[in-house]
């Protein structure tokens, strides 16, 4: 409560002040998390790849909650005045075992996600690319965690060794499959790569807020965890004061947020036939995915327009400078 008067006292008389505070901050706080997390989860991560134990499986859980923890009350702490406007499902089990899409507009998404995730989905993990291992901490965290890593080959590598054809695909699934006995949430971002403007206007989308979704990440979702699954959850996010940066979050220049979370529903069929495999091989199933995909964004294009007018962003608040 001390800190929360303090910077609503700071940001009021001295905006410019608190802004380098916040960051200097929040810098600070999330790299003695990560420094000081890193020789136990290193420690655990180990433990967990040698022998299978549990609980060194549930301890790097915990860690990794425990970071998203500190990061989202630090933005609580620094920013009390922030306009969020969060809704979610009522009946999401945080026990759960769920398929997440999303638009994708910044990296401050996946911030925004375990912000809203925490105490209400499980752990989110997320497809990314096998070379992040090499960063310290951080890769081998999402290695430890069993984040879905994708080893992809040149087409040139491809040609001289034939054999590392489609073992990227059998990797993600076979850590897909690690994610079976425990709770999980399975980020896609369906866009496959952040908006912008100009690869809006490069697709030539449909759409007026967002790039053509791709099916396979999510198809090979299904198909590595079918019946595991206890549902698919459509989360749109909306800047109304425009995309930010890394840095703008931890400024404090993200004043106005909106996060809708909704249950959707696949076809029985369709879920039947990408959980066989059949997304790959017949092209009447990946037309009937595509077909439901663009439904599901035709419907996110709108709510996206909605929830823009909602916050009358005809006069958007004001920015400390």
């Amino acid at each position: 409560m001390i800190v929360t008067k303090a910077m609503q006292s700071l940001q009021h008389r001295a905006p410019k002040v608190a802004k380098a505070a916040s960051l200097a901050t929040a810098t600070g706080v999330i790299a003695a998390n990560s420094i000081g997390g890193s020789i136990p989860i290193w420690l655990m991560g180990a433990t967990k790849m040698i022998t299978g134990a549990k609980i060194a499986d549930q301890t790097v859980i915990k860690i990794a909650n425990h970071w998203i923890h500190s990061n989202n009350v630090l933005l609580d702490k620094l920013f009390p005045n922030k306009d969020w406007r969060i809704s979610l499902p009522d009946d999401i089990n945080p026990n759960g075992k769920y398929l997440l899409i999303s638009n994708h507009q910044s990296w401050v998404d996946t911030s925004v996600i375990q912000y809203v995730s925490e105490k209400t989905l499980p752990l989110t993990r997320f497809f990314t690319k096998f070379e992040l291992i090499y960063i310290p901490v951080v890769g081998q965290t999402f290695y430890f965690l069993d984040f879905p890593m994708m080893k992809r080959h040149s087409k040139e590598a491809i040609a001289k060794n034939p054999s590392l054809k489609g073992q990227d695909i059998e990797e993600a699934k076979r850590a897909c499959r690690l994610l079976k006995d425990k709770p999980f949430t399975l980020l896609n971002y369906l866009e496959g790569t952040r908006f912008t403007k100009e690869k809006h206007d490069q697709q030539n989308s449909p759409y007026q807020h967002l790039l053509k979704p791709r099916a396979g990440g999510l198809s090979l979702a299904i198909q590595s965890l079918g019946d595991e699954i206890d549902g698919i959850l459509d989360m749109t996010i909306v800047y109304p004061d425009g995309t930010p940066s890394y840095q703008d979050l931890w400024l404090g220049n993200v004043q106005r947020l909106g996060v809708e979370v909704r249950k959707i529903d696949m076809p029985k069929a369709l879920f039947s036939a990408i959980k066989t495999g059949d997304y790959d091989n017949d092209e009447s199933v990946k037309a009937d995915m595509f077909a439901w995909l663009d439904d599901i964004w035709q419907q996110k294009d709108g709510q996206i327009e909605t929830m823009l007018a909602e916050f009358d962003t005809t006069q958007p608040k004001a920015q400390p400078q």
